[in-house]
């Protein structure tokens, strides 16, 4: 009996099991918090570093997507607001805040592939 009694009572025994518990516990929480960071906070940081830089390219010409499916052109740019003009009629003329816009195309941007397919083609 006496073996029996000095696995069960030995303090050495269980100190160093509440120690590997807390430290497992520990190791875990830093991982799983290493995970959220890695593929969820990080990439949502990432996209509103880039819609941000968006935002603050922003000119008067550029071809807007609204966050609606609007397609449009920027007619005028104050500091939180845009007034943008939709379709062929000139008199559709819209103001919105910068946060409804989606997308952005440069004027420049939409000539570069069709200068690409004229040069294809000669």
């Amino acid at each position: 009996m006496q073996p029996y009694i000095l696995l069960t009572d030995s303090s050495a025994a269980s100190g160093a099991g509440l120690f590997g518990g807390t430290l497992g516990l520990v190791i875990w929480l830093v991982i799983l918090f290493g995970f959220m960071y890695f593929f969820m906070i990080r990439p949502q940081q990432k996209e509103q570093k880039e819609k941000r830089a968006l935002m603050d390219a922003l000119a008067i010409g550029d071809t807007v997507l609204t966050s609606s499916g609007f397609y449009g052109v920027v007619i005028d740019i104050d500091d939180d607001t845009v007034i943008v003009e939709f379709g062929s009629n000139k008199n559709c003329r819209i103001p919105m805040q910068k946060a409804a816009i989606a997308a952005v195309e440069k004027p420049e941007d939409a000539k570069a592939p069709e200068e690409k397919k004229e040069k294809k083609d000669k």
